[in-house]
């Protein structure tokens, strides 16, 4: 980055002031040298808002390669944090120790070209002249992270965090603590004699793909897009919002085709390598809103779990055919009777009912669930039975996985060569949102969708797009038949 010059302060104070930059946190940055561009100011004022008592506790960065990201990550640590608040301990981390090296050498010469500070190359150690420090870490295998287990930082930087599985970064997470007090004028806040504790807090980097692709798109990036967060903020960036990158690399990332392109060089959270539904598209296939009297046949579904998680969807067919999955109960660890309750309620608030009632202006048309639901268990009752008790009357479902699977397909449409959709899905529907874009191809089985189980933390799973797949494959004949047989 080139340094401040006479007439560039100003306009990087009011660039800053638009991103919501403190007047401090200006004067840092511009004191040793280093001009943020809007983005980076962004994620800056994100890292703020961590001081607060009620503010974020981790600021994501990133998504499309050559945005800008390591860059902001060393200089809100070295230029800003470590500045304003002497004896801080924080920990860099990459996944390859020899390159985060090379990275930190280069950017430490830019970035901390006028701030006093030794750097122990063999220790990975920087200390500044008000004894806060950065330290280099790396796991080269995932084990690794367990060497940083039980010691305290008062900031985590993680470059590449998908390449982290959740487990391994929760476990870095409970790193992330402080027992540091300083008085509130040395934070910038409001005027108190009274110490405060540091907010301890993480800042990531990362692009989409690799094995956290799922956990980190839940954890930062979901929220984001749905105006909707709390402990976290993240700031998306590409190559286009970094001015420094030379014209070669955004050729470079231009020429890419499929998953590469939408993932490197647009930061698509719904693309990864071995993608089955290519063409879904976030900005296209979710709809805000929709109402409910446009409805001419309401459907459901329902995939059965209990370490897994149940989902149930409510959809309806319009008088074009397109179809509309409206909402949707998912939980897990739950008995039929909770589940039932809460379905029941899902499907009042839209004014459907389980069988024809003059209270209602529709019925539902049919309810379908997964075979498992209809075998009998030790006791000779089956749970479809169970949920008839509870007075929801449930029929096999068509499951032949390829044929729908096909049919989604079919229903998506392809919006890239301008093939309409015909299958939308309202916002409410997180987890079938977030489901659709993470299934892959089943290696051995490429027209088949690859099964996936949810992890620890309930992250991740097939279980909404198997219920999707019940629903739109299953017919109104089929399930008239099944009536007749019974439970």
């Amino acid at each position: 980055m080139p340094n401040a010059t006479s007439n560039l302060p100003d306009r990087f104070a009011a660039a800053a002031r638009l991103s919501g930059c403190s007047p401090d946190q200006m004067e840092n940055f511009i004191r040793a040298g280093v001009i943020l561009q809007p983005k980076q100011m962004d994620a800056s004022a994100a890292a703020r808002l961590c001081d607060l008592p009620n503010g974020p506790t981790a600021v994501g960065f990133g998504g499309a390669r050559g945005g800008g990201k390591s860059f902001w990550l060393l200089a809100q640590m070295g230029v800003d944090d470590c500045q304003r608040v002497p004896g801080l301990k924080c920990l860099l981390l990459r996944k390859v120790g020899k390159a985060n090296r090379e990275s930190f050498e280069d950017l430490r010469r830019r970035l901390f070209l006028r701030l006093p500070h030794e750097f122990n190359a063999s220790r990975g150690i920087l200390t500044f002249a008000n004894g806060s420090r950065i330290i280099l870490g790396h796991f080269k295998c995932e084990k690794d992270i367990d060497a940083y287990l039980g010691l305290e930082y008062d900031i985590i930087g993680i470059e590449e965090a998908t390449t982290l599985t959740s487990r391994k970064y929760h476990d870095i997470v409970t790193c992330c603590r402080s027992s540091r007090i300083y008085s509130p004028s040395t934070l910038n806040l409001q005027p108190s004699t009274t110490p405060i504790p540091w907010r301890p807090r993480l800042y990531s980097t990362t692009n989409p793909g690799g094995v956290g692709h799922a956990w980190y798109r839940a954890r930062y990036v979901d929220p984001w897009l749905r105006r909707c967060e709390t402990d976290t903020r993240f700031i998306p960036a590409t190559v286009t919002d970094n001015a420094f990158t030379n014209a070669e690399y955004r050729n470079t990332l231009d020429s890419l085709s499929g998953w590469q392109k939408r993932a490197w060089r647009f930061g698509d959270w719904d693309i990864a390598a071995g993608q089955y539904f290519t063409t879904f598209r976030r900005d296209v296939h979710v709809i805000e809103e929709f109402n409910d009297s446009r409805a001419v046949e309401w459907v459901a579904a329902l995939d059965y779990g209990f370490n897994h998680y149940t989902v149930v969807l409510l959809g309806c067919t319009d008088s074009d055919g397109n179809l509309y999955i409206v909402d949707e109960h998912a939980q897990r660890g739950w008995v039929p009777e909770r589940h039932a309750e809460a379905v029941k309620a899902m499907l009042q608030r839209h004014r459907v009912a389980l069988a024809p009632f003059h209270q209602y202006s529709i019925a539902l048309r049919r309810f379908v669930a997964g075979a498992d639901l209809f075998a009998r268990q030790s006791t000779g009752k089956t749970i479809a039975r169970q949920y008839a008790d509870l007075g929801i009357r449930l029929t096999p479902a068509h499951t032949n996985r390829v044929s729908g699977w096909a049919e989604i397909l079919r229903l998506l449409g392809d919006p890239d060569a301008g093939i309409r959709p015909r299958l939308l899905i309202h916002q409410r529907c997180a987890r079938l949102i977030d489901c659709l874009p993470s299934l892959q191809h089943d290696p051995n089985h490429p027209e088949d969708v690859l099964k996936t189980d949810p992890d620890e933390d309930g992250i991740g799973g097939d279980d909404a797009a198997d219920t999707l797949r019940y629903l739109v494959a299953s017919k109104p004949h089929q399930v008239r038949v099944c009536k007749l047989r019974g439970l």
